[in-house]
Order: C-alpha cells, then sequence, then structure tokens
C-alpha cells in the first residue's frame, strides 16, 4: 500500500509541476521514473512514450499508466494515472473559476507568453537528450532525416510516421557483425 501511495503522489508531483503537455514531462520523467526512482529504463521509457503517443489518449497519461502497470499491475496503472491528472483537474477548475474574470490582464498574457517560452525549451531539451541516445549509428541518422523530412513537409499523422520509422529500423537493421544492411 505505501508503494502505491508512493505511486501516486509521485506522479502528482509530475502532473502539478508539468506544463505545456506530454513533451514538456519528458525531463521530468526521465529524472523522476528513470534517474531517482529506476522504475524504467531511458529505453523502456522511450518505448512507453512512443507508444503513448500512437495510442488514442493524451500522452503523458498514457504514459503514466504504462509505467504503473509495470511497477504494480492494473491498479498501478489506475493510481499513477489518477495520480497524474488529479493535479489538473484540481488546478483547471481553479483556474476557470477566476481565469475569465483576469485573462485580459497584460501580466496574465505575459505570464503565458513566458511559460510557452519555457514550454519549448523543455521540449528541445527533451528532443537533443533523446537524440542523444537514440540516433547511435548511420542507420539511425537515415530514419531519423527521413521521419523528420515527412514531419516537415507532410501532413503525415504521428503514429503512422512511428510505423513508418519502425518498419524502417526492421529493414536497415544491423547484421550480427553490427554492419548496416539493407533489407530491401
Amino acid at each position: 500500500m505505501r508503494d502505491l501511495i508512493k505511486l501516486f503522489f509521485v506522479f502528482a508531483q509530475i502532473g502539478a509541476t508539468t506544463f505545456g503537455g506530454g513533451y514538456a514531462m519528458l525531463p521530468i520523467l526521465q529524472r523522476e521514473i528513470v534517474d531517482k526512482r529506476h522504475w524504467a529504463t531511458e529505453n523502456e521509457l522511450m518505448d512507453y512514450y512512443a507508444i503513448g503517443q500512437c495510442t488514442p489518449g493524451i500522452i503523458a497519461v498514457n504514459t503514466a499508466t504504462f509505467i504503473g502497470y509495470r511497477q504494480f499491475g492494473v491498479i498501478g496503472g489506475f493510481i499513477a494515472t489518477f495520480g497524474l491528472v488529479a493535479p489538473s483537474i484540481v488546478i483547471i477548475t481553479t483556474i476557470a473559476l477566476f481565469l475569465t474574470n483576469f485573462a485580459e490582464l497584460s501580466v496574465i498574457k505575459h505570464a503565458f507568453a513566458g511559460i510557452r517560452v519555457c514550454v519549448c525549451v523543455l521540449i528541445l531539451d527533451s528532443v537533443i537528450k533523446l537524440g542523444k541516445k537514440s540516433i547511435i549509428d548511420n542507420r539511425c541518422w537515415i530514419i531519423f532525416l527521413g521521419i523528420l523530412g515527412l514531419s516537415l513537409l507532410t501532413p503525415v499523422p504521428p503514429a503512422v510516421l512511428i510505423v513508418i520509422a519502425g518498419f524502417a529500423g526492421f529493414l536497415l537493421k544491423p547484421d550480427k557483425k553490427g554492419k548496416e544492411v539493407n533489407r530491401a
């Protein structure tokens, strides 16, 4: 029971301190789940995040559910998910009660502009950290540049990009000696 309470409060803390959605949550998940608690490895966290991105629902919630489930089964999935969303429910309800009265104040507009900039920095930091761990050879660079091009130049949905990247990873997998092989 103590472990489930800890799980709830870890995800409640993450939910209460993360602004900007799932992408902004990556550095916090990295620190709290991988580095501090060792509930997942970096690769597992990236896998959960990728799966969470291509399944229905909010990426952060899906990722929390995966981590909670991995640690404590179905009840862990529910506890982690509830822990993550509980602060948002309280915060959004509170903001909704008061923000409509203050939304046009310049101090509020400037505060939100600053928060948006911070979220962009957190996302960029996550991209750089994930890139350093994920783009490890020429095969990965080819996949990265191909998916980046598709993402920037076409309206292909993220879930389709993930499937394409997985298929490309399979086709370009290294042979037993570590050399890149084109299976096509």
